[in-house]
């Protein structure tokens, strides 16, 4: 597996990561074992990048004590990302749209997720995202204290805009940002002049269109309440039928070239900046290989041009139901 850096304080990872949100929420239901087998299987193909949250346990730690259970035997060979800015005091419901950054909860996030995961120091700690209560500054100042600390090697924002970005940066240097990037979903290539400018990473969460592009995608009446595809947007009548007959096209594509639908997706985000780098992620072991394999899959110009003329501006239907869509600030 190749490498790459993101960032310019030395934040070297796999070229292929793996989103650990999907093993404890928002795709059904927990099955602690697979997520094990599924983490230490990435491990097996050399990806070496981890990422959970506070958030993805609902308060109880259940997401980063599955990872770090998964990992606890090579745990100095891999980089593990966590979390903190999402308020865990609110009804389930409305848990991802109520936030808490102030420094008092940075801090005890912080020792939570260090005792959930069982090390002594997270690679990466990101703030989920921006809270508009408490200055970015505040934020900023308090990571630096936990770098300083022993605590947090690099300082990473997720779905933050420009201003937040530049803000951030001027008081502990970002390394990497985190918001949601695929065929599916372009808009962050906005925010990739402000990231070269300043040196910072970028990490593409949902890299296979929540699992659209993976070629299984069922109607959103198929799925449980419990999961994401039963209210997106992309799943709904009338965008499904188009984005399923866009990754049949994109999957007759990939299979000139030897290679799944999955692959071609993930190598087409390799190839948008040396500084990209995807966390698919996947309770299944055969999906992991395969995930990992695209870091190998080399795209030419003419395969570029001709997803660019399959899915010239993303999917169909919005990255979220109305009333739910980040804000970059």
């Amino acid at each position: 597996m190749q490498h790459r850096t993101l960032g310019s304080q030395g934040l070297e990872v796999s070229a292929i990561g793996y989103g650990a949100m999907g093993l404890t929420m928002a795709y059904g239901p927990t099955d602690e074992e697979a997520g094990v087998a599924a983490l230490r299987r990435a491990h097996d193909l050399g990806v070496t990048f981890f990422d959970t949250a506070e958030m993805y346990g609902r308060g109880t730690g259940s997401n980063e004590i599955l990872v770090g259970k998964a990992v606890r035997d090579f745990r100095d060979e891999v980089v593990l990302a966590t979390k903190f800015g999402v308020d865990m005091s609110v009804s389930p419901e409305r848990i991802g749209s109520a936030f808490d950054s102030r420094p008092d909860t940075i801090r005890k996030v912080a020792d939570n997720s260090l005792r959930y995961l069982g090390v002594d120091h997270v690679d990466v700690f990101y703030q989920h995202r921006v809270d508009p209560e408490v200055p970015v500054e505040e934020v900023a100042g308090t990571v630096r204290e936990l770098i300083e600390a022993g605590k947090v090697k690099y300082f990473g924002l997720s779905e933050a805009g420009p201003e937040t970005i530049r803000r951030a940066h001027a008081v502990q240097p970002v390394s990497v940002l985190q918001t949601e990037y695929s065929l599916f979903e372009r808009d962050v290539e906005q925010l990739f002049p402000t990231l070269d400018e300043l040196g910072i990473g970028f990490v593409a969460y949902s890299p296979l269109g929540r699992g659209f592009i993976t070629g299984t995608a069922e109607p959103a009446d198929q799925y449980e309440a419990t999961d994401i595809r039963s209210v997106d947007p992309r799943w709904q009548p009338g965008n499904f039928e188009k984005n399923v007959e866009a990754v049949r096209r994109l999957a007759e594509l990939a299979a000139a070239k030897k290679a799944t639908v999955s692959q071609l997706a993930l190598a087409w985000l390799l190839t948008r900046g040396a500084h990209v780098v995807p966390i698919p992620g996947t309770r299944s072991s055969q999906r992991i290989q395969e995930n990992a394999a695209a870091a190998d899959l080399t795209l030419t110009d003419t395969d570029l041009k001709a997803i660019g003329e399959i899915l010239p501006q993303g999917g169909f239907g919005a990255r979220y139901a109305e009333g739910h869509v980040p804000t970059w600030i």
